[in-house]
């Protein structure tokens, strides 16, 4: 059989389909039946306006507004971004008179850390925040061999509706602001240099690389996804954190992923595919609908082509529903029709639940998945599932009852 004919649902006949369905939860949907997708934010009151989410001449405007030199924004900005505080007692490099008030204007609280979960071996930890307007979002901060990654929320909730994913069951609450991501990566360093992740590698350890796979779609969220991104990498009033050690993921929003490869900065680019056949992705991932396999793909392509940046495919491997050999064939050939080298395929075993449909696959199967890509010329690697025993790997973040009654009690920042 040819990965051209599996392409064809007939082709599959013989070979076990499990169709995508959700679990526990009913998907919205639109008049016509199909999974409704939310991409504009519900109305909500805006979080306190933030050093985060001003441009550096806007912070140097907004110390004037507050009756102090412009030059006290650089000041705020070291104290923040340097030393992870927006204590204004710790900042005695400014003067006394009108400190507070400086500090008040530009560093409002943000984020109320409501619980922390963390894995047996210390080396995952999951936060659950309360927003200013008491939305929940979570973040997973992670320590590898040479690196500390964190995972970040975008908006809280999501508006794609894919029914394999958590976070998706209640819908799009509504978009996080810049400093709100900005405050999840302070508030990850400030505990690291505090000692509280375990045994530090150097004085100076803080979280390395950023992976935009938390709660929401990135791309949906644009011009504070793009914000946040230009305050961590601006080495002088921001940061200062590689481009490269950044991933921004989406399953898919094609027109703003032609966006990002004109923005002129590195990051690394991960499509969430999850299925080579738009039969089964349009059940799959809901956004398939307004954009197809092919059309993601080519945008991602010509993400490598603008910024030289090789992409990464991620695809979470389920049993007996997108795990079958001839995908992977229909995955190669797809993507080596684009070119060689552009590419790294990231398969993820699912997380396994007893009983349900949404079950990672055999590892046989796995294992056979990714030999065909890779002797296609298409480099695969099975990536590593953290936090899975804290609900904290990939499609698990989600505001629970239990924690919605631990939110009942924290203050809103």
């Amino acid at each position: 059989m040819t990965p051209a004919a599996a392409n064809e649902p007939a082709a599959t006949s013989g070979v076990r389909q499990v169709r995508p369905r959700t679990e526990g939860w009913q998907q919205k949907k639109d008049a016509t039946g199909r999974p409704l997708l939310q991409f504009a934010s519900p109305k909500r009151g805006k979080p306190p306006v933030h050093l985060a989410d001003l441009t550096p001449a806007e912070r140097v405007v907004k110390a004037v507004e507050l009756g102090l030199p412009g030059f006290r924004a650089k000041q705020l900005e070291k104290h923040y971004f340097g030393h992870y505080t927006s204590d204004a007692a710790a900042m005695t490099d400014l003067p006394a008179t009108g400190r507070d008030e400086l500090v008040a204007g530009l560093l409002p609280p943000l984020l109320t850390e409501v619980r922390r979960l963390e894995t047996d071996r210390g080396d995952t930890i999951k936060f659950l925040w309360k927003l200013h307007d008491g939305a929940l979002v979570e973040s997973v901060l992670m320590r590898y061999p040479g690196r500390i990654t964190l995972c970040v929320s975008s908006q809280a909730g999501c508006g794609m509706n894919c029914p394999f994913c958590a976070t998706g069951q209640a819908g799009l609450t509504r978009n996080m602001s810049a400093a709100e991501i900005i405050e999840q990566v302070v508030r990850a360093n400030r505990l690291i240099r505090d000692g509280g992740f375990g045994t530090a590698a150097h004085p100076d350890e803080r979280v390395t690389n950023i992976v935009f796979m938390g709660m929401g779609e990135p791309l949906a969220n644009y011009a504070r996804l793009m914000q946040a991104v230009r305050v961590m990498v601006d080495k002088d009033h921001g940061l200062g954190m590689s481009a490269r050690g950044i991933t921004v993921s989406t399953v898919g929003l094609v027109p703003a992923i032609r966006k990002l490869a004109d923005e002129n900065i590195p990051v690394t680019f991960a499509l969430s595919l999850h299925a080579p056949d738009d039969h089964l992705r349009d059940e799959l991932i809901p956004v398939n609908s307004r954009w197809k396999v092919d059309e993601a793909l080519d945008a991602a392509y010509a993400y490598y082509e603008k910024t030289g940046r090789r992409v990464s495919i991620e695809y979470a491997l389920i049993k007996d529903m997108n795990d079958h050999a001839w995908r992977a064939d229909l995955l190669a050939e797809k993507l080596n029709q684009r070119g060689r080298g552009w590419v790294h395929v990231n398969p993820i075993p699912l997380n396994p639940t007893p009983g349900s449909v949404w079950t990672s696959s055999e590892r046989d199967v796995q294992d056979e998945f990714v030999r065909r890509l890779n002797d296609a010329g298409v480099p695969t690697t099975l990536r590593d599932t953290r936090g899975k025993e804290i609900d904290g790997a990939c499609g698990q973040l989600v505001a629970t009852a239990e924690d919605e009654a631990a939110a009942a009690g924290a203050p809103v920042a």
